[in-house]
């Protein structure tokens, strides 16, 4: 079995409350499985995974003030011909464990728009729900352990289903064990239901895909 990503080691210290120094600094780590690639700020601290050699990346004077996650740096990760996700805010939380709450809808919902997507990004992808909607779990980011969620339409503005909807989710992780989620800040319902349910914001960041094109001889 291949050893664990290094980022996934802050990752969990910071699950944690452990944090990189805030020094305004920047982490040069090898890219991530899977043809991926990534920059995270944390307070004060930059983490960039990237194929690029060390000093290119330092030439577009990135730091842990936010210039990690500048447009300019993120298309210099990508190349001409790579994909730039979204900037996510990094949650955390811990599972609760007990009787599961949402039904095993794995092998059936997999060409859900949702579904497709986790498994893009995240590997072992399993996928739950009920009539509110469905939840996704998978590998994804150095490693982590990622949650998606998203409610079916005539639920979606329904005073605290969403709430209510991950709170069961988290009865599919062990009991203590840490869930990361990825959520876009602009997306302030989905966000505000993740923290009432007691998720922690650790960091942002932005998944790479690389298209990067080979030098000419």
């Amino acid at each position: 079995m291949p050893d664990p990503h290094p980022l996934l080691a802050l990752f969990t210290a910071a699950a944690e409350g452990r944090f990189p120094p805030c020094d305004g600094g920047v982490t040069l780590l090898p890219p991530l499985p899977h043809g991926l690639e990534s920059s995270v700020a944390f307070t004060g601290h930059a983490v960039i995974a990237t194929a690029l050699p060390a000093a290119a990346v330092h030439a577009l004077r990135p730091d842990g003030f936010g210039a990690s996650l500048a447009p300019d740096l993120l298309r210099a990760l990508a190349g001409p011909d790579g994909w730039i996700g979204c900037t996510d805010a990094v949650l955390v939380a811990r599972g609760t464990g007990g009787a599961p709450r949402l039904a095993d809808l794995s092998g059936t919902a997999d060409d859900h728009p949702r579904v497709r997507h986790a498994r893009e990004l995240r590997t072992s992808v399993r996928v739950f729900g009920d009539e509110r909607g469905l939840v996704t779990f998978g590998t994804g980011l150095a490693g982590r352990r990622e949650i998606g969620v998203e409610l079916h339409a005539p639920d979606a503005g329904s005073p605290g289903r969403g709430r209510a909807f991950i709170a069961d989710a988290l009865t599919l992780v062990p009991r203590g064990e840490p869930v990361f989620a990825a959520v876009s800040p602009g997306n302030a319902r989905s966000l505000r239901a993740f923290l009432a349910c007691g998720f922690v914001p650790v960091g942002s960041e932005v998944i790479v895909r690389p298209g990067r094109r080979a030098p000419q001889s």
